[in-house]
């Protein structure tokens, strides 16, 4: 139930984010799921992609610092107060959310699918299917 999300450090300038993106595309690897945060000089991009394995390689060997990190994909209803719900078992578990963001899938049931960094993984999918979430396996988050 841990999805593999990879990271890369990017200077802040013109162009960079759409070199990855079409390095990524070229070698016929899907983003699923993307967040940036910046800085005034780097680009933190996160991505969900189709194949974690490939796309690491294919980053590091053309030389951009790539790194991996293990977050959890759940599903979340997407009305008024569904990210508060997702939100409250982890609270109540003490466990701390470091960031989070959407996947891009539109899907036809209407719910949300969360990408959730918690600073304890194990725990927080734990309190999260005892109070009824949907924690998606690698396999079907790779493939949707």
């Amino acid at each position: 139930m841990i999805i593999k999300q990879i990271s890369v450090l990017l200077e802040n300038e013109p162009g960079r984010l759409a070199e990855v993106s079409d390095l990524l595309g070229k070698e016929g690897i899907n983003i699923r799921a993307v967040t940036v945060a910046d800085t005034a000089d780097f680009g933190i991009i996160r991505f969900i992609v189709d194949d974690p394995a490939k796309a690491f390689q294919v980053l590091e060997s053309s030389g951009f610092p790539v790194k991996e990190k293990e977050v959890i994909a759940v599903e979340a209803p997407d009305h008024p107060g569904g990210l508060a719900a997702v939100l409250k078992p982890l609270n109540e578990a003490n466990i701390n959310v470091e960031y989070l963001y959407t996947f891009l899938e539109h899907r036809a049931d209407k719910n949300a699918i969360l990408i959730i960094r918690p600073d304890k993984i194990k725990e927080a999918i734990e309190a999260l299917q005892k109070n009824w979430f949907r924690v998606f396996k690698e396999e079907e988050i790779y493939s949707l």
